[in-house]
């Protein structure tokens, strides 16, 4: 959603690089660059007007600090002004000190509530240890009980519905009633998912407003949808003008409209977003971080969110026993089993797109992440399930006719099987040269990775022998060709590295080509 934003931003600060110092000329070019990023992406103009004059008076005011050059300094100023108009600090929900907690959810019809109470009820359930009730309010869209109740029974949550809805029963009464279940029968957290409508009006706010005072919740969350722009925060300050509410969440920030609406919410209506919801699946959902989506959104990556995803999907007994397996004989006891164990742990953390998104500098890579084809990852795995377990094991066993019986159980090619396995040779020769701390192999003089076992003594052993003589023929020793290879000049890249002495570019080594397919 933030593509066009950071890319706009990203040529903004071009410019500035390598100016030893700012003008007011090179500040007025490019605040003149960032309002235009930010009204294209369309974030409310109040919003932009104090943006841009925060970050000119703070550009024009401040002296070069240390290790920082211009272009870094005005980032600086621009992350942090943009985690100001997201909110500032992360918020976590109001939780109440008598159980049940009462979350009620408000918003237009279709900006995804009922979808999100499923969401939020998951979370709750799966990251803060809560009993969830989901309960259905919302009786006058047609089988929106009916999709609550799907959405309850996927995220092992139950649903308080007494009404089929469909323009029958009364929403308060529900809601009150649900109330007694969820202290009958211990609920920790109560979620009201209530009826929307086109667009604001005056039965909307007032059943808003009429369930509100029946349950008393302890958080409001507006759920509003990422994609409607300007009109979002027009929505949203007739809701807090209405019904009030404490707090934001945002839906489909997966789409690929201008996300303004994120960046003009917290700082018009003045509550903060809490929530992201970004994907159909319901573990596509997250807290609301401002400092990480400014980092997202300047191109720096979200390596916080890509760490916590990490933690939740990998099992910490299991990476210790695969890095076991690395460090010992060569990394030959790591089996294509342990390799399919990795790849399933990986995508539980959601789409490799995704994933590789949060690394920082991921943005010059957008192209080729948009192309990729997740499927891939889908051969890959019928590829190795097509194996039997005895070459599960020692895939060197694998010869020409097996290769061909694995490409057809598999549906695939034979120069695909065999692609996988020789990939699978050089990334586990890989990893576990990394693991036992001797370096990345195919690249002489790279030192063993900080913090691994193995190199105890921390110094390469030199194998003895005799040194290798020149050749006595003067002709052959003035030969550059069997001549030792002179010392790289100043700035220039050593042999070993893809250096040369006419200055030749950088080329991976061969066994780093082959783990990345390049043919």
């Amino acid at each position: 959603m933030f593509d066009t934003l950071s890319d706009r931003l990203s040529a903004a600060f071009k410019t500035l690089r390598g100016k030893g110092k700012l003008t007011d000329a090179d500040i007025d070019a490019t605040a003149r660059e960032i309002r235009i990023a930010l009204l294209e992406a369309d974030v409310a103009l109040p919003v932009v007007k104090d943006f841009i004059a925060a970050v000119k008076e703070r550009a024009a005011g401040a002296e070069v600090r240390g290790g920082l050059n211009p272009a870094q300094q005005v980032i600086k100023i621009v992350n942090e002004e943009l985690v100001a108009i997201l909110g500032g600090e992360t918020r976590e929900l109001r939780m109440a000190k008598r159980p049940p907690t009462v979350i009620m959810l408000a918003g237009l019809q279709g900006a995804g509530k009922t979808t999100l109470a499923g969401k939020l009820a998951k979370w709750l359930k799966e990251t803060k240890h809560q009993t969830p009730l989901l309960v259905a309010a919302d009786l006058q869209r047609p089988n929106a009980v009916t999709q609550l109740q799907v959405v309850g029974q996927r995220a092992g949550v139950p649903v308080y519905a007494p009404e089929a809805g469909n323009g029958v029963g009364d929403p308060v009464a529900v809601a009150r009633q649900a109330m007694e279940e969820a202290r009958t029968k211990q609920h920790s957290v109560v979620i009201v998912d209530t009826a929307g409508r086109l667009g604001v009006d005056e039965e909307l706010m007032k059943q808003a407003a009429d369930i509100r005072d029946a349950v008393t919740p302890d958080e409001i969350l507006f759920v509003v949808d990422a994609m409607i722009g300007q009109d979002a925060v027009v929505t949203a300050q007739a809701f807090l003008d209405g019904v009030g509410f404490d707090g934001v969440v945002l839906s489909k920030l997966d789409g690929d409209a201008r996300g303004g609406a994120a960046l003009s919410i917290a700082k018009v209506t003045g509550r903060q977003v809490m929530f992201a919801s970004n994907g159909e699946k319901l573990e596509d959902f997250d807290v609301f971080h401002p400092d990480r989506m400014a980092s997202r959104i300047l191109g720096m990556g979200d390596v916080m969110s890509l760490i916590e995803k990490a933690e939740q999907s990998f099992d910490a007994e299991e990476a210790a026993k695969t890095a076991a397996k690395l460090q010992k004989k060569g990394g030959k006891d790591f089996t294509l089993d342990d390799f399919l164990a990795q790849m399933q742990s990986v995508r539980k953390m959601g789409p490799l797109t995704k994933i590789f998104g949060m690394l920082p500098g991921a943005a010059q890579f957008k192209d080729q992440l948009e192309n990729f084809d997740e499927r891939e990852i889908d051969r890959i795995e019928a590829v190795i399930h097509s194996m039997t377990p005895a070459e599960r094991t020692d895939p060197t066993i694998i010869n020409g006719s097996r290769r061909l019986r694995i490409a057809n159980g598999s549906g695939t090619e034979v120069a695909t099987v065999s692609g996988l396995v020789e990939r699978f040779f050089e990334a586990r020769k890989m990893m576990s040269a990394m693991a036992s701390g001797k370096g990345m192999p195919g690249m002489p003089g790279m030192p063993g990775m900080p913090g691994m076992s193995g190199g105890k003594k921390g110094k390469q052993q030199v194998k003895k022998g005799k040194a290798k003589r020149g050749s006595g023929n003067p002709a052959k020793r003035g030969n550059p060709a069997q001549s030792e290879p002179a010392a790289p000049a100043a700035g220039q890249l050593p042999a070993a590295f893809g250096g040369s002495a006419a200055g030749g570019n950088f080329e991976l080594p061969d066994d780093l080509k082959k783990l990345l397919g390049d043919k």
